[in-house]
């Protein structure tokens, strides 16, 4: 009990500083630039998942599972980790232990991509519009889809049930990890 209580404020304090990263995502694509050989818009472009693109959390190959992917670049990383879902996602911004500074944030529009094998059509996550508590799932069980239009979140709402929000309307107390990776077997 006293641990947790020691353990708070530096939860807080991690998530005060993650969500002080995210908001300077914009910032600091200009800065990180600076001093390195070649284009820096280059090095942070969306990358495509492959049949060997494997989840950062828990080793997943993302072409196995239906629903949204996410991809992330850290600071002095020259490549994106990816993740199977985008509640993965969201409990690494926004409930993860390890803070690290966020160069880039990257979600499929599932209002182009196809649901059951999404490929391509990424948008910087920070400007999608996200539907969480639909009846769709992703590889993680519930998933929160993710639209690059307002109208395509709504259609899809409408249709699959749920509640559109923006980016920074997605709180830490809505993401569950407790999904399908604890009852899938083909892990």
């Amino acid at each position: 009990m006293a641990e947790n209580a020691v353990c708070s404020p530096r939860r807080d304090l991690l998530r005060l500083t993650a969500l002080m990263a995210l908001g300077g995502i914009s910032a600091l694509g200009g800065v990180v630039g600076c001093g390195e050989q070649g284009s820096t818009a280059q090095t942070l472009a969306p990358v495509e998942i492959d049949r060997s693109t494997s989840c950062e959390l828990d080793g997943m190959l993302l072409s196995d599972y239906p629903g949204p992917k996410a991809q992330v670049y850290y600071a002095g990383q020259t490549q994106p980790v990816f993740f199977c879902d985008t509640v993965e996602l969201f409990s690494t911004l926004l409930v993860g232990e390890q803070v690290r500074a966020v160069k880039a944030v990257y979600v499929q529009d599932m209002g182009q991509a196809n649901w059951e094998q999404p490929v391509g059509h990424w948008i910087d996550a920070k400007t999608g519009i996200y539907v969480l508590g639909s009846k769709r799932h992703g590889s993680m069980g519930t998933t929160i889809g993710s639209f690059a239009q307002e109208a395509d979140a709504r259609k899809f709402a409408a249709e699959y049930g749920g509640k559109v929000l923006r980016f920074g309307e997605i709180t830490a107390a809505m993401v569950d990890l407790s999904g399908g990776a604890l009852h899938d077997t083909r892990m």
